[in-house]
């Protein structure tokens, strides 16, 4: 599996950005997708991941102004930000899991990454 992400870039805080990413390869529709983030220094956590059916989780920090969302038929995942802090701030990297999971050590495709930088 491939995965290919765009859309970070910098806004002001408040803002919103759209993340998307793009996955090729050995697709099922019970893959499990997700975003991460990785701040520099810090580890890289769970943002917010969907499995196949539509079952979602999010990480305390961001519920409430991100949402995420998959089209099965274009093999894409999206991550909408919304009410953007400075501490949102990090390199987000999409990833899928072969299975129905929320486990970091399931996931063993890993995009490239995308940098999300907000301002105060």
């Amino acid at each position: 599996v491939q995965l290919q992400a765009s859309g970070g870039g910098l806004v002001q805080a408040g803002g919103s950005l759209r993340l998307s990413c793009v996955a090729s390869g050995n697709i099922r529709s019970g893959n499990t997708m997700a975003w991460f983030r990785q701040a520099p220094g810090a580890q890289r956590d769970l943002v917010a991941a969907i499995t196949g059916r539509g079952s979602m989780t999010y990480a305390d920090s961001v519920r409430g102004r991100f949402a995420i969302s998959r089209d099965n038929a274009k093999n894409t995942v999206y991550l909408q930000m919304n009410s953007l802090k400075p501490e949102d701030t990090a390199v987000y990297y999409c990833a899928v899991a072969p299975n129905s999971t929320f486990r970091r050590s399931d996931f063993s495709s890993w995009g490239q990454g995308t940098q999300v930088t907000v301002s105060s």
